[in-house]
């Protein structure tokens, strides 16, 4: 495990791998026939699809823990062509998974958890990570950052298939809240083009003991997020639940229906960006 005293992680995720991984194969357990072929809040995946996603990232990183990584991409100029790219080959393997049965994911989920969480755990989290988190802007990111987008797919697919068979168990403020403060990374590319005075101030609250609060500032080079509120009143500021919020942030609801879930006070049309938040490849 890599350790390092002087620099704290800004967003630590690794040692809750296995515990989302734990909770997720009790749930999987729990499910019967028809909950496996439920469908899900993620268009044209059912429960078992989902569970099969999940395992396809255990193996590839304990591929690429192995120096392995499978032929590169083809052709890719753009943003949205590497979308296509990933959900083309996310496709390719749900579809291959569905020959094999519940209980088969059950233990390759079981077998393949372990190995993985201590291929992120081997990684030294301020080294560039092999894969840049695209929805924030970066080009290059750091480890820390790439594990705790990693982190948010585990979250978020394991809370669809929560979702989908009613049976919550993850929305508490240790396993939500790294995903909501990962999810906020992307607000100043979010807000990128978006146009405000100097020092205007955008706060965004996610309710409940499990969210908290953010702060988004316009300064000389841009949007940032700020540590704290800077002792002014907010140009414009946002309260949305738990629910709202990942369901918005991962494409699971359009901006419109969690514009009318939520509360805004002041600029109106500066609050409306951060509906335009996505913070998954889509």
């Amino acid at each position: 495990m890599f350790c390092a005293m002087d620099r704290p992680v800004p967003i630590q995720t690794v040692h809750l791998f296995g515990i989302l991984n734990n909770l997720l194969i009790d749930l999987l357990k729990s499910l019967n026939e028809e909950d496996w072929n439920k469908p899900t809040i993620s268009p044209l995946w059912t429960v078992k699809d989902i569970a099969a996603h999940l395992l396809d990232t255990n193996m590839r990183s304990i591929a690429t823990a192995n120096n392995y990584s499978g032929k590169p991409p083809e052709n890719i100029q753009s943003y949205q062509d590497l979308v296509t790219y990933l959900n083309e080959l996310n496709a390719v393997w749900v579809k291959a998974m569905d020959r094999i049965s519940p209980q088969q994911l059950i233990d390759l989920l079981q077998s393949t958890g372990k190995p993985y969480e201590d291929y992120l755990t081997s990684l030294n989290p301020f080294d560039s990570a092999n894969y840049a988190v695209s929805w924030a802007g970066e080009e290059h990111s750091e480890n820390w950052f790439d594990i705790a987008r990693q982190y948010t797919e585990k979250w978020h697919h394991q809370q669809q298939i929560r979702d989908a068979v009613n049976k919550p168990g993850i929305m508490n403020r240790e396993l939500f809240y790294p995903c909501i403060d990962t999810f906020m990374r992307g607000l100043p590319h979010a807000y990128r083009n978006t146009p405000g005075k100097l020092g205007a101030l955008v706060t965004i609250t996610i309710s409940t003991d499990a969210g908290g609060n953010w702060y988004l500032q316009k300064n000389t080079s841009g949007w940032k997020l700020i540590q704290q509120a800077p002792g002014k009143s907010a140009d414009a500021a946002i309260t949305i639940t738990p629910d709202t919020a990942w369901k918005l942030f991962t494409k699971g609801i359009k901006p419109e229906i969690a514009i009318q879930q939520a509360t805004i006070h002041g600029d109106k049309k500066l609050a409306q960006t951060m509906f335009s938040l996505v913070a998954v490849m889509a």
